[in-house]
């Protein structure tokens, strides 16, 4: 196809869709790994993130049907929320599995081509509430802040061989992970926000754009979009 490919796990929708479909239109083979269809794709492979095998498996068909991978993005997610007291031992592990287990599962099928070829992107989707915690969904904080000091400690491994590891921490976003009722589309919320209101996802999309695509330097940095909530 000669041209770089880029793996988006959870391109069906919200923001990976947004990514994807933002690399696709600057020339880049799109893969998704997903649990539902992704239109904005070259190519799309079912798999479950949280599961390591699923994910190796999805990226050598990736391989073998679209060439080298250059470039990753861990986007694929999971929310609900629940008051802390209340979480349940298994809405723990599925938030730890998909989000913790996502970014590690795909770094592992990924770095080793990038490593031995000196080059490669990996963008982690993180959040603020990685920094500055949540109301009502202290899980999906716990998860998203292990996953960026994850993220942190990768990309600190891999710089020395070429490969840059970063991530855009988006705070409240319009996607269809936040529900329709959630207190951060309230009014009295959105109005109260330095910026005046929350990012979309074509926002999001070019700030990965920029991290995968920029001759810029960076390792393991945070590029927070997030209205104003967390500075």
């Amino acid at each position: 196809m000669n041209k770089p490919v880029v793996i988006v796990t959870g391109a069906g929708s919200g923001i990976g869709a947004a990514v994807a479909a933002r690399m696709r239109s600057h020339n880049w083979a799109v893969a998704s790994i997903s649990r539902e269809p992704a239109p904005e794709t070259d190519f799309w492979t079912i798999a479950d993130v949280a599961d390591e095998q699923s994910v190796l498996d999805a990226v050598s068909e990736i391989r073998n049907t679209l060439g080298p991978i250059d470039a990753a993005v861990v986007c694929a997610g999971h929310y609900e929320e629940c008051p802390a007291l209340d979480i349940s031992a298994a809405a723990w592990e599925r938030m730890i599995r998909v989000h913790v287990g996502g970014l590690i599962h795909t770094c592992r099928a990924v770095l080793p081509e990038m490593r031995s070829r000196g080059a490669g992107r990996i963008v982690g989707i993180a959040s603020e509430r990685a920094v500055g915690g949540g109301d009502n969904d202290a899980h999906y904080a716990a998860a998203k802040g292990a996953a960026l000091s994850l993220l942190r400690s990768i990309a600190v491994e891999v710089a020395p061989d070429g490969v840059l590891v970063n991530a855009v921490a988006p705070g409240p976003c319009d996607t269809p992970l936040l529900p329709p009722d959630s207190w951060e589309r309230a009014a009295e919320f959105v109005d109260a926000l330095p910026a005046g209101r929350i990012a979309n996802t074509d926002e999001i999309a070019e700030l990965v754009a920029v991290l995968l695509e920029e001759d810029v330097y960076l390792c393991g940095e945070v590029l927070s979009a997030n209205s104003g909530t967390v500075i």
